[in-house]
């Protein structure tokens, strides 16, 4: 078993240390990015006594409800449901689509979030942003 590279300088590493944002994944990258948008939402659910679980999935499943529109959504809203608090689903690969670069990326990002939890609160969604 070789321990060393082909030219016997010493063992082989990752380019990167862990702690290096080069290491940093896409996903990991885009939960932040969500969990960010949720943090400057949070007042505003605690005011309203609602409690919330977010969530990233890549793409959204196969089969749209028929109310919805058939172009890929960006983020889902699901309701409570017994001892399930509301989940709100953003879906990373079409979002990711339509962002140009890092900042429109987390910009739809939180636009998304902002129209789920308005949808959640049944508000507009311009009550609720705090133009940050």
């Amino acid at each position: 078993m070789r321990r060393r590279d082909r030219h016997e300088r010493g063992p082989r590493g990752p380019l990167a240390w862990p702690r290096v944002p080069a290491m940093r994944s896409r996903r990991e990258a885009f939960d932040e990015l969500v969990l960010d948008s949720a943090d400057r939402l949070e007042k505003v659910l605690a005011d309203h006594r609602v409690e919330v679980e977010f969530a990233v999935e890549d793409v959204p499943p196969s089969d749209p409800a028929p109310w919805e529109e058939q172009v890929a959504p960006l983020g889902r809203y699901f309701p409570a449901q017994g001892r399930l608090a509301h989940r709100i689903v953003v879906y990373r690969r079409p979002i990711e689509a339509q962002a140009r670069d890092e900042m429109d990326l987390a910009l739809i990002v939180h636009e998304v979030v902002l129209e789920q939890v308005a949808a959640l609160l049944g508000v507009p969604p311009g009550e609720l942003d705090d133009g940050d």
